[in-house]
């Protein structure tokens, strides 16, 4: 049999079909084997990321479980547990100031970088010609600018120093550079203040397992009286629904009280209390100090700003009867004063309604929380956690300030009648601007 492929002409048409047919071939195997590499790499990834979500898993519960142990042990000591509680409260509240101040520095910094960035955007012309003008002296293209400022200050520095402008470009050039250095100083500003609250963030978090593990120690503590307990929530939701108002509820309120709790009461009516001293008693039962006497003396309850003021116009031709705090979502909601809890619950249109009977004919009223953490009959002290806001306002139409943030509604009461808390507080409420 004669060969004949040796006699054929060579078709350089079917070498390049022939390769190019291998190249796909070789090429296809080449891409199976990377897609293989990739489908193994994104396992191993998977698996490295469900090994690192056991560990932490691991570590939380581990955490939890010792919280959980040294919990017990304060718990059996209610002293301990009050004055761990006010503790813990006072630091998430110390955190909150700072991420709120973290948040604040950040406002003009990223008000300054979008104004530097609106300058250079203003100014790509001169930006092209000096960065062209380097490139021409090397093979490296100029960075890019807004991605990575840093770099392309550099750039323009190399760019005066060498001579790579024309004088008449150089003072444009210095001008581009000054800009530069100022938005990567503002840059890492904001790296700064950001990892500043991401730290403040994580400790908040740490914080607020600790103050929910602590409450519910104390919660478990009241449970031993669950079953009268439950006859006060009934009997106060039934009071609750024949008042008509605030001072109605307080009033049948204090008159369903029996003999001996009013007396224990009434004696906080007296100001001649026992000294400051008294104050830092944790396992105190009674208010420490005549609440008359406490002017200029009692903390707010909540870090936030002031919209609506006592006294105020209510925008439905009546006045202000307490104050509105605008506040940051879930922030902590402290007891501003020593106090009997005689109510806790849903009220009309105020929503959730926690009111504190601070001895001698003074009640505190608080409104607008998600969510209250003390119950019926409770003895409070100051700082001690006892409600949380929740992430929009809960307050009702008649309390209503057009602000989306969380809204607290503080009220003072001598004798069934408003009083202006103004004189009160420790330090100025802020109130918003604008």
């Amino acid at each position: 049999m004669i060969c004949r492929t040796a006699n054929r002409r060579f078709d350089p048409r079917s070498a390049s079909i022939a390769g190019l047919a291998f190249a796909l071939m070789t090429g296809g195997a080449l891409a199976q084997v990377d897609k293989a590499g990739d489908r193994l790499d994104a396992l191993k990834e998977r698996d490295q990321q469900l090994q690192s979500l056991r560990d932490e898993q691991k570590k939380t519960a581990e955490t939890e479980a010792s919280l959980k142990r040294e919990i017990e042990q304060i718990g059996a000591d209610r002293r301990k547990l009050n004055q761990d509680l006010i503790d813990t409260a006072t630091r998430i509240r110390a955190v909150e100031e700072r991420i709120a101040g973290a948040e604040a520095r950040l406002k003009p910094l990223d008000e300054n970088e979008q104004s530097i960035r609106r300058s250079l955007e203003s100014r790509r012309a001169v930006i092209a010609d000096v960065l062209a003008a380097l490139q021409r002296m090397g093979r490296r293209p100029p960075p890019a600018l807004l991605v990575s400022p840093e770099d392309a200050l550099t750039a323009v520095r190399i760019a005066i120093l060498l001579g790579a402008v024309v004088p008449d470009m150089r003072s444009q050039a210095e001008a581009l550079a000054n800009d530069l250095q100022q938005l990567v100083t503002v840059r890492n500003g904001i790296e700064a203040e950001r990892a500043r609250m991401k730290t403040a963030i994580a400790s908040i978090d740490a914080e607020r397992t600790r103050l929910a593990a602590l409450t519910e120690e104390r919660q478990k503590q009241q449970g031993e009286r669950e079953a009268s307990l439950n006859a006060e929530r009934a009997k106060a939701q039934d009071l609750a629904k024949q008042a008509d108002n605030v001072k109605d509820l307080i009033t049948k309120l204090e008159q369903g009280l029996d003999s001996a709790t009013k007396a224990a009461r009434e004696a906080a009516r007296s100001d001649s209390r026992p000294a400051m001293a008294a104050l830092r008693d944790p396992g105190r039962l009674a208010p420490a100090v005549a609440f008359a006497s406490l002017r200029g003396q009692i903390p707010v309850p909540v870090n936030g700003v002031k919209i609506r003021d006592f006294g105020a116009s209510d925008g439905i031709g009546g006045v202000e009867k307490g104050i509105s705090l605008a506040t940051r979502a879930g922030a902590q909601v402290t007891a501003p004063t020593d106090g009997w809890v005689v109510y806790a619950g849903p009220f009309r249109s105020y929503g959730q309604l926690l009111i504190l009977n601070a001895g001698g004919g003074y009640h505190i009223l608080l409104a607008g929380m998600e969510r209250i953490s003390v119950d019926l009959g409770q003895f409070v002290l100051t700082g001690e956690p006892v409600a949380v806001m929740g992430s929009a306002s809960h307050i009702a139409a008649i309390l209503a300030t057009g602000s989306s943030q969380p809204v607290l509604y503080v009220e003072f009461r001598k004798d069934g009648i408003p009083v202006d808390p103004g004189p009160w507080w420790a330090s100025q409420v802020e109130k918003v601007r604008g």
